[in-house]
């Protein structure tokens, strides 16, 4: 007789995803639940995940970490677990998970994420093992209202889980780029409104320790070219993100 665990809802946000998210439906189908919040799709996102058995919600954007609350609120269950059109549940976390709910140990649980990147699973540097906190449940925890960068907020102690949540983003490098510009933007914006501000010395030196942190001590390197290539764009976002506060603070300033 198979041991009883606690009911599990899966909650994904997408827009436009019809390409990427069959795969991921596949990979939560143990899930008691899976919902769908979509913010406005013309690809046949939505009739794609009714096909595959998941509540569909249409919802305007929010903003990352809103939006995904949304779809957690909107879950049937209290456990949830929140993925990415581009992510995978791999059988070793799904057994994971599926041990775990048979008597959680705390609220919230993060797993490692391998991040695919120029047709190739980064395994060290800044893309592994990029961990994630992903399940949890909604009474004890919840995602931030940040627009980008999102996170899940929770005061009780976080667990680990085994085997990777697969990150396989189809997308080129070029809207690869396009969206970092987008999130560097947003970043900028979230740490001005905190009471940050950029310097000289912050435009230089945190793409420095970005690159001495993640290619030499956390081994990036070991992941060859798209390794090098990763954390370079890594480091180049640093520099911009700042780079672009400055400008505000600027701009700012000459208007008193």
């Amino acid at each position: 007789m198979p041991i009883s665990r606690q009911p599990l809802s899966v909650a994904i946000i997408t827009l436009n995803a019809a390409s990427q998210l069959a795969a991921c439906l596949h990979s939560a189908r143990f899930a008691d639940e899976i919902v769908v919040v979509d913010s406005g799709s013309t690809d046949g996102t939505q009739a794609l995940a009714v096909q595959h058995g998941a509540r569909v919600i249409q919802q305007e954007w929010l903003g990352f970490g809103r939006q995904k609350q949304f779809a957690v609120e909107a879950a049937q269950h209290d456990w949830v677990l929140c993925l990415d059109a581009d992510e995978r549940v791999t059988p070793d976390l799904q057994a994971s998970i599926e041990q775990t709910l048979q008597a959680p140990a705390t609220g919230a649980f993060r797993s490692p994420r391998c991040n695919r990147f120029l047709g190739r699973y980064l395994k060290h540097g800044e893309g592994y093992p990029d961990w994630s906190l992903r399940l949890f449940d909604r009474r004890q925890a919840r995602w931030s209202n940040d627009a980008v960068h999102e996170k899940v907020e929770t005061d009780c102690p976080i667990g680990e889980l085994a085997g990777d949540l697969l990150h396989d983003s189809a997308e080129s490098l070029a809207s690869y780029l396009t969206k970092q510009n987008r999130y560097t933007t947003l970043a900028a914006e979230m740490a001005l409104a905190s009471g940050k501000r950029a310097s000289f010395g912050r435009i230089v030196v945190s793409p420095l320790i970005r690159f001495i942190k993640f290619y030499l001590i956390r081994q990036g390197f070991r992941d060859g070219l798209p390794g090098l290539i990763h954390i370079t764009i890594g480091c180049f976002n640093s520099f911009i993100k700042y780079s672009k506060m400055l400008e505000r603070q600027n701009s700012d300033a000459a208007l008193r």
